[in-house]
């Protein structure tokens, strides 16, 4: 269930195509991402396959998979060369995408609604609730990274549940218990068990 909400919760908010207008309040951003990424989802005439090639490039445009990635290998990152990172935020964008990206036809037409935000400076919080169709009401937070005029999203939080720290307990958990490179390695394999291989 957590899963699902976090899966609707980075395709309705986080991984959304990007707006035409980038000027404006983080949360007039998201609600422009969201709506384009909705539309998107709805649009019955997309077969899966195009369906999940425009969200790819939806989130390709609005979240900052460096950013997401720096933050959720923590304390590493610094110890890593320019030529790991890259690797590394290579490998964590295509588990976010075998993760979330394509599992959008798991989306069963629930709705977003904000509810407010805050900022603090180049950072931002976008609060938002899912509507379920049972009428429960999870609550959401897009976490904002300004760059220029643009607003990226590099968290995203689910019932409190961040996307970031779930990654970061795990990726730690695997250097502190084996390696940097056991992680690297684990990250290769799973891409290389996707269908469509890399």
């Amino acid at each position: 269930m957590k899963r699902v909400t976090l899966l609707i919760a980075a395709a309705g908010v986080g991984l959304c195509l990007a707006a035409q207008v980038w000027a404006g309040a983080p949360t007039d951003q998201a609600r422009q991402y969201t709506d384009q990424v909705l539309k998107v989802l709805q649009d019955a005439a997309l077969k899966p396959a195009q369906r999940q090639a425009a969200v790819r490039k939806v989130a390709i445009e609005i979240f900052d998979v460096s950013e997401t990635a720096r933050r959720a290998l923590g304390r590493h990152w610094q110890s890593r060369t320019p030529v790991e990172r890259e690797e590394f935020t290579r490998l964590f964008a295509e588990l976010l995408e075998s993760t979330y990206i394509s599992k959008i036809g798991l989306y069963g037409g629930e709705q977003l609604k904000y509810v407010g935000e805050s900022i603090d400076g180049d950072f931002a919080v976008v609060r938002a609730t899912i509507l379920r169709r049972r009428g429960a009401e999870v609550p959401v937070e897009a976490r904002m990274l300004r760059r220029s005029d643009r607003w990226y999203i590099y968290d995203i939080a689910v019932e409190g549940i961040s996307l970031i720290n779930n990654y970061r307990a795990q990726f730690n958990r695997i250097i502190q218990t084996s390696s940097y490179d056991e992680l690297v390695r684990r990250l290769r394999m799973k891409r290389d068990e996707e269908p469509n291989g890399r």
